[in-house]
């Protein structure tokens, strides 16, 4: 019986395994359908990540918070990892950022009738616009002169964006557009609204690297980027969205 061949299948069997698991705490936005559903624990964001960190072996532990509280709670070490860094390095800090679990459009969105044209940052010049937490910080150079101007608003509770567009309170919303035509189908639903048409603006190019999660434990980090690249090599990860979006 040759020792070194079966040490060497005991190593590789084991080294399949991992090392330690946790539960993981990790500060998740408290109203961001369809990526979080804070009454349930599901919704995209929530499912992709709890089955990246189940991959070997971890359990996710949500923790809904509002948005602007998310990187505050988590640079205070009061939760293990943050589905976001709001637009601030956190490195220097000693975060250690994760594969990009979903993808966030955000757009420019305004009332069709209007005929606003965006396509550059002046063209907002003079314009109102409401924006989700931390949109100011990822995005300076087209939100940094509305600020100046008193024009702009962030709000936490993404639904009021297409209540008060509708209703012309504000001339632009800026949001993923994912989550503002889940509230409006929401709010025809739910309270019979009855929405504009509208027209969404592209002003930047889609960088997957803008929206990651952090984490403070590396081997937790590097075994949820494990967990994420199988769930999208086996159609998992598209089977989740499908799921809320189909």
């Amino acid at each position: 019986m040759n020792i070194g061949k079966i040490l060497t299948a005991v190593l590789l069997w084991v080294s399949t395994f991992p090392l330690f698991a946790a539960e993981v705490t990790m500060a998740f936005g408290e109203k961001i359908p369809p990526f979080c559903f804070p009454a349930t624990d599901s919704g995209i964001e929530v499912e992709v990540i709890g089955e990246a960190l189940a991959y070997r072996g971890h359990i996710l532990k949500p923790e809904y918070y509002p948005f602007a509280r998310i990187p505050v709670t988590f640079l205070a070490h009061n939760v293990d990892a943050a589905m976001t860094d709001l637009g601030r390095d956190m490195e220097p800090e000693g975060a250690l950022y994760g594969d990009p679990a979903v993808f966030y459009d955000n757009v420019f969105i305004t009332l069709k009738e209007r005929n606003i044209i965006i396509e550059k940052p002046e063209d907002l010049q003079g314009l109102s616009v409401i924006a989700f937490y931390g949109a100011a910080k990822r995005y300076p150079k087209w939100l940094k002169n509305v600020q100046e101007s008193n024009l702009y608003h962030e709000q936490n509770n993404q639904s009021l964006q297409a209540l008060t567009l509708n209703r012309q309170h504000y001339d632009v919303v800026l949001s993923d557009r994912n989550i503002f035509n889940y509230f409006t189908l929401h709010l025809q639903r739910e309270k019979g609204f009855k929405p504009k048409p509208v027209e969404e603006h592209h002003f930047v190019e889609l960088n997957p690297m803008d929206y990651r999660p952090v984490f403070w434990d590396e081997h937790i980090r590097d075994d949820f980027n494990a967990g994420l690249k199988h769930l999208k090599e086996t159609g998992r990860y598209q089977a989740i969205y499908d799921k809320y979006l189909k």
